[in-house]
């Protein structure tokens, strides 16, 4: 599952008459961070490399301290989270640091392969960074068995449920910031958002989060941020929403590499609520990323209180394919259309 960070993406933008669609990597470094990041925290002092060690200067770290982890470091929390529900607790304006793609370096590891892991990190105040690591789940597969059994076959989500799941990183505060990481095996989400504003996901490579019915890289509850730079590759939806009111997100220059159990970008509607509404969250701004995958790029169930902006990406699907779906409130311009002889088109439909 890990290990296929370092795959060149070779051209992810195009340009056409005078106009450029797609991602293009900023002077922060390569899309998805790894070798030739620029932003890394480093040099780290007196890196840790044991759980206990994390422990103890997590609960020693006041704001604007870093924690290192030692970039060959293997931390395994299983049986504490499955016997203690241990979670990694990090403090207001916390740095938790490692140095992925330094000189080779694959960044230290945390993992946890505990099926009910909720969640591995805890932020706990705003202003938080994580930085130049490996988060690994427990689950990295569909099971799309275990979903089949439960609604196909109509055993309900009650059964479905009973299957617990996990998340790699979650807040309710403002101004987190993932960068420079791998994120992987989670099956409800890589990065939980659940509220706060501010929120700065960019230069990861976040992928294998597909458990059938969750499986999200990033997902927003009442909260807002920006998604930038990042590689994503098998999600089932690599960007959600709940769709409540106060929620959106901003993606931009990022690149879905080829699959996807299901669309890419989602945010949820009221009927998937079941809150009497048709609201699809306050915004989206969803431009100059690029869709390899064959799946749907966007989804918005439901109409959105301000509306959804899709703009200068480069798309799998042709013009006269389904590329995104929408109720309403939604603005679909510069876009180009397929992969090989793209198409440039001023303004298109949201298909319903």
């Amino acid at each position: 599952m890990f290990g296929s960070e370092m795959e060149r993406l070779g051209q992810t933008w195009t340009e056409i008459e005078g106009v450029a669609c797609g991602a293009r990597a900023d002077d922060r470094g390569p899309i998805g961070g790894g070798e030739g990041y620029k932003n890394a925290v480093s040099p780290l002092s007196n890196p840790v490399s044991t759980l206990d060690d994390l422990l103890d200067a997590l609960a020693q770290a006041k704001p604007r301290d870093v924690i290192g982890v030692d970039g060959q470091a293997e931390i395994d929390c299983t049986e504490r989270v499955y016997i203690e529900s241990l979670v990694l607790e990090i403090p207001e304006g916390v740095t938790l640091a490692s140095n992925r793609g330094a000189d080779g370096s694959p960044g230290g590891l945390i993992l946890c392969d505990t099926f009910d892991t909720k969640p591995l990190i805890r932020v706990n105040g705003p202003d938080v960074r994580v930085t130049g690591l490996r988060i690994r789940g427990p689950n990295p597969k569909r099971c799309l068995e275990h979903h089949n059994r439960s609604f196909r076959e109509g055993r309900g989500h009650e059964y479905y449920y009973k299957f617990p799941t996990s998340d790699g990183i979650s807040t309710r505060h403002e101004g987190l910031e993932v960068d420079n990481c791998e994120l992987a095996g989670w099956s409800h989400a890589a990065v939980h958002l659940m509220s706060g504003d501010g929120h700065h996901i960019h230069h990861n490579f976040i992928h294998h989060n597909q458990y059938n019915g969750l499986g999200y890289g990033v997902s927003h509850d009442e909260a807002f941020s920006l998604i930038e730079y990042n590689r994503f590759d098998y999600n089932r939806h690599s960007l959600a929403g709940t769709g409540r009111s106060g929620s959106g997100y901003e993606a931009r220059h990022n690149v879905e590499i080829g699959e996807s159990l299901s669309h890419c970008f989602d945010m949820h509607g009221g009927r998937d609520r079941k809150d009497g509404t048709d609201v699809a969250g306050t915004w989206m701004k969803v431009h100059h990323n690029t869709f390899r995958c064959p799946k749907t790029a966007v989804v918005v169930r439901g109409v959105p209180e301000e509306g959804v902006d899709i703009h200068h990406n480069w798309l799998y699907q042709r013009p006269d394919e389904l590329s995104v779906r929408s109720d309403g409130r939604t603005r679909i311009r510069n876009n180009a259309y397929g992969l090989s002889d793209p198409v440039l088109v001023a303004n298109a439909d949201a298909g319903s």
